[in-house]
């Protein structure tokens, strides 16, 4: 009945939106429906997963996991604030790795000595983190070596025109990974695969249905939420930063979070796992590299360059932490909250960073 009732934020955000209510009410609410139309379209997507078949229904699953956090990042993009969207980057990462895995590490841990799950997909997850953190840390290192290199003028390549070309690699290790998970080693997944479930069982029409409308409501309430991303920071004296690393981040990745905690506290830790670790790796193998892309039509470039060191050390930070807590495939309620600790430290730091 709950899920019922918060589809109501969706018309009042709307409405307060076109009757030009306070800016923080607009973003708030719309903020929260973004959320609950994020958990809709999952919601819907496996339901049209488990009448497509395994591999159809892993793909469906992969590509659509993200495209709440697409269509809210696009929205603030058109926009004209490219330090927001790579905030909302850096925040999707930490609140996935850290605050997502950690609280489900958290609930699902009271009452039990451990929980165990798989350490070698587990592993592979993590490792895949690291390699990809890698890969989006490179346009700072670059540039940095550049610009205390270089004369000015002089560099062979542009911070634009690298991130775009890492940004077609990552694009590419994105279908080879396609095709290592749901064809090659398809084996390696499907322990997790049989412990999610066979979705919420509707039918394919009302599955495809709930997952169109639902993207469209989010494509109409991020208009509403990127419209009063500025008006609500300078309202309650935060930078648009802070907003974007914390708040729309956490909004983009809700569904995933709430869906890890449930599973978590199920004690199918390995479910939560992959679904926090790979909504993460989906962030830097998809999103990123997309919205690079599509920066360039929307007269908005954006590259991969991070300047804050913040941004740096708090994304290979939650990489390295994943890494090792993914170590032993066992975890226990206090880890989960050492991960959440560091989460609120780290957003604490992002909070006195000031504005932007």
């Amino acid at each position: 009945m709950l899920k019922y009732l918060l589809l109501a934020l969706v018309p009042v955000s709307l409405g307060l939106h076109y009757l030009e209510g306070q800016p923080v009410l607009v973003f708030l609410t719309g903020a929260a429906a973004v959320a609950v139309l994020a958990d809709w379209v999952r919601r819907g997507t496996e339901g049209l997963a488990a009448h497509a078949g395994p591999a159809i229904g892993g793909l469906l699953n992969v590509s659509f996991g993200s495209v709440a956090e697409l269509i809210l990042a696009l929205f603030v993009l058109a926009s004209g604030q490219v330090a927001v969207v790579q905030a909302q980057i850096t925040g999707s990462i930490l609140a996935t790795t850290l605050l997502g895995l950690g609280l489900a590490m958290l609930v699902g841990g009271i009452g039990r000595e451990k929980q165990e799950f798989n350490p070698a997909n587990a592993g592979l997850l993590s490792t895949m983190l690291i390699l990809l953190m890698v890969a989006m840390l490179l346009p700072a290192v670059f540039d940095l070596t550049e610009r205390s290199t270089a004369t000015p003028g002089d560099a062979l390549i542009t911070d634009e025109q690298l991130s775009l070309g890492i940004a077609a690699v990552l694009l590419l290790l994105y279908v080879a990974n396609l095709v290592y998970t749901l064809v090659t080693h398809r084996d390696v997944f499907s322990r997790e695969e049989e412990e999610g479930g066979e979705g919420p069982g509707w039918s394919v029409a009302k599955s495809l249905g709930i997952m169109v409308a639902g993207t469209a409501l989010v494509a109409w309430e991020a208009e509403a939420v990127s419209d009063a991303l500025s008006a609500t920071a300078e309202q309650l004296g935060l930078s648009t930063v802070f907003l974007g690393v914390i708040l729309l981040a956490v909004v983009g990745t809700a569904a995933d979070l709430f869906a890890a905690v449930v599973f978590a506290k199920q004690d199918r830790m390995g479910l939560a796992f992959s679904i926090c670790i790979g909504s993460a790796v989906q962030v830097a193998l998809v999103l990123a590299p997309l919205l690079v892309i599509i920066s360039w039509f929307l007269g908005h470039p954006m590259n991969l360059v991070f300047h804050s060191p913040l941004d740096l050390f708090a994304i290979a930070g939650a990489a390295f932490i994943v890494r090792a807590v993914a170590g032993d495939g066992r975890s226990t309620w206090f880890e989960g909250l050492l991960l959440v600790g560091v989460y609120v430290m780290l957003g604490l730091a992002f909070f006195f960073l000031g504005p932007a």
